[in-house]
């Protein structure tokens, strides 16, 4: 402990702060002596990654580990990742051409590991009676560039409507959600109206939508569940009829096109020379399958992890996907680009 600040507390007679100086003091130099993992990236991923840090920071090697885990969004965490600053990035879609190169010009060697499938939910509130579904073309006509200022209420979607204001919430152009939604709705990545409440936190989005009547937004599957009783999602009709998200649509190809694996990237050269990333990595990929279903998404077979896991021991570097998103992507076409990786 500082002597002076001792010194001057005794002095005046309060032992009792002088003791609690210095047990502060001393936590203080235990905290920074912990090892330390960063994590960042979609907000979609997040609680997977948090249920993983509560199950590893239990067990005797990850309490002497300090892991922080933060939500900028896939592509705010790739940002981050590329230049060095993080460990790990959480990711709702695949590594981009661009974060590719990137991460080569900075010397950031990466490791792409699924870790689950979510089923992108689109939500309105309970107090919304007209709508139940849904079609991929009225979701353009929501949301594409021509609707900013244009399309403002529910009857200019579906004539049968009522005649009330169409309040939007979605994720922030640093989100992965929001790339992969507009690819898979409107063609092409970043097509997007701009006049919509808009936040790279899945918790804004759901007490937005939760809170408004009028309103309709979209996010990751697990924020749906967690909070269904002040939601309700919409079925969505690709051209073959409605289809509601869950587990069961998902696993047999059904809720397409906004079914999608989720990823974990893992920066190798900190797996390879700070033993805390790889303990921490190798318990994820152990653990993830049966942590999966409690945070709300889609659990790979066994076999998916059995690849991960392999991959991960061989300090397999790179992506299967080539630096971009794959729509319609069933888990069993996941399984087969991993294994020939």
């Amino acid at each position: 402990m500082n002597a002076v600040v001792k010194n001057a507390a005794l002095a005046l007679g309060m032992p009792a702060i002088a003791a609690g100086l210095t047990a502060f003091l001393i936590s203080q130099t235990v905290a920074q002596s912990r090892a330390v993992i960063k994590v960042d990236g979609s907000s979609t991923v997040y609680p997977i990654s948090q249920a993983i840090v509560k199950a590893f920071q239990k067990t005797p090697n990850g309490k002497q580990v300090q892991i922080s885990v933060e939500q900028s969004g896939t592509t705010g965490g790739f940002r981050k990742f590329c230049a060095g600053q993080t460990d790990i990035s959480d990711a709702s879609r695949p590594i981009l051409a661009p974060e590719m190169e990137r991460c080569r010009k900075n010397g950031v060697p990466y490791m792409e590991f699924p870790v689950a499938f979510d089923a992108l939910t689109v939500v309105v509130n309970p107090k919304n009676t007209w709508a139940d579904h849904i079609t991929l073309a009225e979701l353009r006509k929501m949301w594409e560039p021509a609707a900013q200022g244009t399309i403002t209420r529910w009857r200019q979607v579906r004539s049968n409507w009522p005649d009330q204001p169409l309040k939007l919430f979605g994720p922030g152009k640093d989100s992965g959600t929001f790339d992969y939604f507009t690819e898979a709705v409107m063609g092409k990545v970043d097509a997007s109206r701009n006049d919509y409440v808009a936040s790279e936190d899945d918790q804004v989005l759901v007490r937005g939508v939760s809170q408004d009547p009028n309103a309709l937004g979209y996010f990751g599957y697990a924020y749906y569940l967690a909070h269904q009783k002040n939601l309700k999602a919409l079925a969505i009709d690709s051209g073959k009829g409605p289809v509601l998200p869950s587990a069961a649509t998902v696993e047999r190809n059904q809720y397409q096109p906004l079914a999608r694996p989720l990823f974990i990237y893992v920066n190798a050269r900190s797996a390879q020379v700070k033993p805390e990333v790889r303990a921490f990595t190798e318990f994820y990929l152990k653990n993830v399958e049966n942590l999966v279903s409690s945070v709300g998404y889609i659990p790979l077979p066994a076999e998916g992890y059995h690849i991960a896991r392999v991959h991960f021991y061989r300090g397999k570097i790179g992506t299967v996907f080539a630096g971009k998103s794959q729509q319609n992507l069933t888990i069993r076409e996941l399984l087969r680009k991993q294994a020939q990786f």
